[in-house]
């Protein structure tokens, strides 16, 4: 009898809080499925909603900013952060930058690009075309702390 009331609560304040909060919005590119899964897992480990892409055209495409769907579109899709692979076929990281940072409605969304070669060169070009950080594969939960903190803020 005593029981009773105690175990009706399931839900924890947490979880409420995490659904409820307006969490920010990450769109991760990876051609690389493993990596693609990976970036997903580590950013809503840290209260990210994502949407994933496997490549830059498609990015483009849910960003709004293909050539078709220029003024369609543009601002359908609200994120927060884009972060993308460099090496990808077709497009890479480096060209999906450009074509946000191009974009009057995407230029101020912060693009991280990811890599696994470390080659100065490269980092300094993505840094120069506005890249908010450039960071070396594979990812790790720290690295997405980082990363949401300075969202957050």
């Amino acid at each position: 009898m005593a029981s009773t009331g105690s175990s009706s609560s399931s839900w924890s304040s947490s979880n409420w809080v995490m659904e409820n909060a307006a969490a920010p919005h990450v769109l991760a590119v990876d051609d690389n499925l493993i990596d693609r899964k990976l970036v997903e897992k580590l950013l809503r480990n840290s209260s990210c909603k994502v949407t994933t892409a496997e490549n830059g055209p498609r990015a483009l495409e849910f960003l709004g900013l293909t050539d078709s769907e220029q003024n369609a579109m543009n601002g359908r899709s609200k994120v927060n952060l884009v972060i993308t692979d460099y090496c990808m076929p077709g497009m890479t990281g480096y060209e999906l930058l450009k074509k946000i940072k191009e974009s009057s409605s995407m230029k101020e969304v912060p693009v991280v690009i990811m890599s696994s070669e470390n080659i100065p060169t490269r980092i300094n070009q993505c840094l120069e075309e506005g890249a908010q950080m450039f960071m070396l594969k594979p990812l790790k939960q720290s690295d997405v702390k980082k990363l949401t903190c300075q969202l957050m803020n």
